[in-house]
């Protein structure tokens, strides 16, 4: 209680700041992402379940601006997500843990601190058009970050739309003592948009990934081995599956994004082409995973939208294939209902999870349908 009282006396004198000068302004925000899901084999069984935060995160969020004069304008965002389905805090229970950064916009370059979303999320995660069509059909364990993931401790440095051109850097220190290298990230990226059509490009470079960036295997890809190491067991009399990574995430050296991607806008309809390149080094060895993901979204009417998507993934010799397709109608400007469907399949030896999302499946296969309500305010 303590803490949402300070909270609310925060934006209490900040709205009131807002009001009495016109060159300042508080605006609070949300998404809440709600529905039944049904999935055909988590753990050996088929599960009809309510889920929520899918085609949107579920927060609550508070934005700031401050006009300095001479062009200059204070930024932040704080950002929380929560679960509407108990009302627990999301994010590794983090009171702020989608968003929590503070910064200057100058009319060339703005600079931001803190939490915040990586450039894959700014450049080149809007042409992966899977997720678009089923917020389930996020690429294998989200591991090339095209499903919007994002780094503590961050400085990012974000050029101004100079004729379509935009271009970013970004730096997450590790805060370990003695050694500046260890859990520490960076990056660089660039998008041009022109007409109807846009591109970008992004590479990123995570040292000793750890916390909500570390890897589990098998909850993520349902792979039995990676790395050269043995990640899950399976009971050969029950079947039961036994994650050896799922307490304590694996600890490689490093895992290094390369995401590349398109659009191309025509009426209605918006094409999208993307492919990315993860490298993992750990344990003397490197793994690669690879991502070739297409798809389009049609407007069909101003309030009705169809979208459908598909990726090939492949990680060493194994193999991944998803079909996605979704339908959105809206109720309003702030509410709509979504109908979405994804189906995976994998090569012989995987067990197949969508996205990091699910209990992997027994088999090969898993399939999602789901019915949600989401409202904007």
């Amino acid at each position: 209680m303590r803490t949402i009282r300070r909270i609310a006396a925060f934006v209490g004198v900040a709205t009131t700041a807002g009001v009495a000068h016109a060159q300042s302004s508080v605006t609070i925000y949300g998404v809440m992402d709600v529905g039944p899901t049904y999935v055909s084999n988590e753990g050996g069984a088929h599960n009809i379940k309510m889920d929520d935060a899918i085609a949107s995160g579920d927060r609550l969020g508070f934005k700031g601006i401050e006009d300095l004069g001479g062009g200059m304008k204070a930024l932040f965002t704080l950002e929380n997500g929560f679960n509407a389905l108990n009302g627990q805090a999301r994010q590794s229970g983090r009171l702020f843990g989608r968003q929590a950064w503070v910064g200057i916009e100058t009319p060339w370059a703005t600079v931001t601190l803190g939490r915040q979303y990586d450039l894959v999320y700014d450049y080149t995660a809007q042409y992966a058009m899977s997720a678009w069509a089923s917020g389930y059909a996020t690429h294998q364990g989200d591991l090339d970050r095209m499903g919007w993931e994002r780094l503590d401790n961050a400085v990012k440095i974000k050029s101004a739309d100079f004729s379509g051109l935009q271009m970013g850097a970004m730096y997450a220190f590790g805060n370990v003592a003695g050694d500046f290298h260890e859990q520490s990230s960076w990056g660089a990226g660039m998008q041009y948009n022109h007409g109807a059509y846009s591109f970008g490009a992004v590479y990123l470079r995570m040292n000793n990934p750890f916390g909500s960036n570390a890897i589990d295997p098998y909850a993520s890809m349902g792979a039995f081995t990676f790395l050269g190491q043995t990640t899950a067991t399976r009971d050969p009399v029950t079947g039961a599956v036994t994650d050896l990574f799922g307490a304590n995430p694996m600890n490689i050296d490093s895992q290094s994004v390369l995401t590349v991607g398109g659009s191309y806008t025509m009426s209605k309809v918006t094409f999208g082409l993307a492919y990315s390149d993860v490298w993992f080094k750990g344990f003397g060895t490197t793994n690669t995973l690879r991502t070739y993901d297409a798809g389009a979204s049609w407007n069909v009417t101003p309030a009705f939208a169809i979208s459908a998507g598909y990726f090939y993934s492949t990680l060493e010799r194994q193999h991944y294939n998803e079909a996605s397709l979704g339908f959105d109608y809206s109720l309003s400007k702030s509410t709509d209902v979504y109908l979405q469907t994804s189906y995976l399949r994998t090569s012989s030896g995987v067990d197949a999870v969508q996205g990091y999302l699910f209990t992997p499946s027994t088999t090969d296969t898993q399939t999602s349908v789901r019915i949600g309500l989401r409202h904007r305010f």
